[in-house]
């Protein structure tokens, strides 16, 4: 294996070894595929060694047992020493890892020797030994570079993945910093101490546009920062624009992706209620549902609007920030009923951004 420069693979400090190459063998998943690849490969061989059409099950049987032995007593060992692999270099942590592998092989081959002898009766217990210890060595080698491949493979997608939601954060901000300027402009001579309130509020609103797209955020976050885009739009619009909030207390604290649930009030009003002479009433809903974080916005259009561009865009931007980071679980719908606009987003609860 090469040197790998990746802070994950050093492993300095406590904290890395959750993004140590090798999995958590603790867990259930890895040990279970760890098993059947081993019975897999215990049932090719016994199959090699069987002459048909008379299989030998008293092979297959030893065998399994002395095979997953091994395969059991060394994922433990792993799991037990992954902390303190974790923070050595990756050629330290490779070699330790296999010589852990080949000291369980060695002492269950020399227990079978002294409490099974029958078993290798008619072959030297040497050379039974020495193919015990390459077959080891060369399955742990493919075994530990498969850990490695996938575990570059998860940091790279992790890194695409990043760069993927950067993209589309930076996207969204110049639509919203474009209609947010036209409600402040449209205060500026006629009410300037509302027109410098709402600066003020714009400033906070970009302190989160433009913060770490890793830092977690909350429904609550989000639902301050819709307060904040309503109350400048308040401003411009007085009387004509009505809030209806429906939010479950509950979902307050979950984690919320930042800047999915602005964007959609920010249309109601943009693509709904200023067009509006009469104005309306924008419906802000969340709760959770079944294990799911529920959204949803609801506002009147007029009657000859269709989609327009600007509603589009901001839609898809958040379907396709749902999907980067939920997959299938995170979906966002969107349609008319009647004068009524409503967008309704979904995704897990409880999951870290």
């Amino acid at each position: 294996m090469q040197p790998a420069a990746t802070p994950a693979v050093s492993g300095e400090g406590e904290g890395n070894h959750g993004e140590f190459f090798i999995p958590d063998l603790c867990a259930a998943q890895p040990v279970l595929i760890m098993v059947l690849l081993a019975e897999l490969l215990v049932f090719i061989y016994a199959l090699a060694s069987s002459a048909l059409p008379y299989f030998d099950w008293e092979l297959l049987a030893t065998s399994s047992l002395f095979v997953l032995w091994i395969v059991l007593l060394s994922a433990a060992l792993l799991c037990w020493m992954r902390r303190i692999f974790s923070r050595v270099g990756l050629a330290l942590a490779t070699a330790g890892s296999l010589l852990l592998v080949l000291g369980v092989t060695a002492l269950s081959s020399q227990a079978v020797l002294l409490l099974y002898p029958q078993l290798t009766r008619g072959i030297d217990p040497s050379w039974w030994m020495l193919r015990n210890l390459l077959v080891a060595a060369v399955l742990t080698g493919i075994v530990l570079r498969n850990f490695y491949l996938q575990h570059q493979l998860r940091m790279r997608e992790k890194l695409e993945l990043q760069a993927r939601l950067d993209s589309l954060r930076a996207r969204m901000r110049p639509h919203f910093l474009f209609n947010t300027m036209n409600s402040i402009a449209s205060l500026i001579m006629s009410r300037p101490r509302d027109a410098e309130q709402a600066v003020e509020d714009l400033s906070e609103l970009f302190r989160a546009s433009l913060q770490d797209s890793r830092r977690p955020t909350t429904v609550a976050d989000e639902l301050h920062l819709c307060e904040l885009y309503l109350g400048i739009e308040q401003l411009r619009l007085g009387d004509r624009l009505q809030v209806a909030w429906e939010v479950a207390e509950a979902v307050r604290e979950q984690p919320m992706p930042s800047l999915v649930l602005q964007p959609l009030v920010e249309n109601a009003v943009y693509h709904g209620i200023s067009r509006l002479p009469g104005g309306g009433l924008v419906t802000v809903q969340v709760e959770l549902e079944g294990g799911s974080v529920r959204a949803a916005v609801e506002n009147p259009v007029p009657d000859d609007a269709g989609r327009p561009d600007g509603h589009h865009m901001a839609l898809a931007n958040i379907e396709q920030r749902l999907h980067a980071l939920y997959g299938g679980e995170g979906r966002l719908q969107a349609g008319r009923s009647g004068d009524l606009f409503r967008v309704e987003l979904q995704y897990p609860a409880g999951q870290p951004l």
